[in-house]
């Protein structure tokens, strides 16, 4: 019974000692991925920031040199969604994320008034423009911004021969400064705009996708500048009206209520706000696109000129960490 007890003993230890050498085979294979476990992956949300953003952002490629510098710095992992500013508010309601990067002032302040976000920072600015083919079909250039919408909008409902605009209907942030400039020029967005005839086409779609279509019909679009000199090369396209008041495009960060959504990293999302309205980070924002457009595709944003029209925002009080 002893030699027996003692065979039963050395088998079970050879079947320990090959299932611990092949435990220790699940490693990393040559020229293969290592696997991820509980030693080497980290915790939960803890070095990951999940942001919802414009398109726009993404489109002239700031986000990439953002998400480069910070996370080379830090070592957060910047996950972004690029939406319309709509449905990036949407998303952050629903709390499956930290903030929002976002360019649509009246969606942000009721965003922050409902609850659901903390914190607003104004980041930037540039200008939206209104482009259109060369020729320019509806006569709109030397006009103003409102002036050139009602010329559009006359001239397409009497089917003028290559008048066409194209709208990013999205419930962007450019979508929703397309829709005041309506207001402005004295139309209903639901009643005179939408369903007005074949001249006025939702494209549904992000910036530069929107950009593409309005290019392939030869139509009148509204774009920010960014976006539009980061695709100029690929579009006949010109800008058509680039001056006035009503084009200023303000973007701006805001964190996701963590009293809303326990879950969020509520201080992963302070640090990157603070981060943004560092002198660091506007450097880099004000030099962004000069080396390749002659000019910056976006303008940083100061205390106190952030404070007073046509801004009315805070930029540079810092963010208070969460207890």
């Amino acid at each position: 019974m002893k030699t027996n007890v003692a065979i039963l003993s050395a088998g079970a230890i050879s079947i320990l000692l090959i299932l611990a050498l092949a435990a220790g085979c699940t490693g990393t294979a040559p020229g293969g991925n290592e696997t991820p476990n509980a030693t080497t992956a980290p915790a939960a949300g803890a070095n990951i920031l999940r942001i919802a953003t414009t398109t726009s952002l993404e489109n002239t490629g700031l986000l990439a040199e953002l998400e480069r510098v910070y996370e080379n710095e830090t070592g957060m992992d910047l996950q972004f969604i690029a939406q319309g500013t709509g449905q990036s508010i949407d998303t952050a309601k629903r709390g499956d994320v930290d903030l929002v990067l976002v360019h649509a002032p009246a969606l942000e302040e009721q965003f922050v008034n409902d609850g659901y976000g903390i914190n607003p920072r104004c980041i930037a600015y540039n200008y939206f423009i209104i482009v259109g083919p060369e020729a320019d079909p509806a006569g709109i250039k030397n006009m103003s911004p409102v002036e050139a919408f009602k010329a559009i909008y006359i001239a397409g409902t009497n089917n003028t021969p290559g008048v066409v605009f194209v709208s990013r209907g999205d419930n962007s942030g450019t979508h929703a400064q397309e829709k005041a400039l309506w207001k402005e020029a004295g139309y209903d967005y639901e009643k005179d705009i939408l369903d007005s005839g074949a001249w006025y086409v939702e494209a549904g779609k992000g910036m530069g996708d929107t950009l593409i279509l309005t290019n392939e019909k030869k139509a009148y679009t509204l774009s920010d500048e960014g976006t539009y000199l980061s695709f100029k090369d690929r579009l006949a396209l010109v800008p058509v009206i680039e001056q006035g008041t009503e084009l200023m495009n303000r973007y701006s960060a805001i964190a996701v209520n963590p009293e809303k959504y326990p879950g969020v990293n509520a201080e992963g999302a302070a640090d990157f706000i603070n981060w943004l309205i560092s002198d660091e980070a506007k450097q880099l924002i004000g030099d962004f696109g000069k080396a390749e457009f002659g000019k910056p595709l976006f303008v940083p944003l100061n205390a106190p000129e952030c404070t007073k029209p046509p801004f009315n925002c805070t930029c540079g009080e810092p963010v208070p960490t969460p207890a």
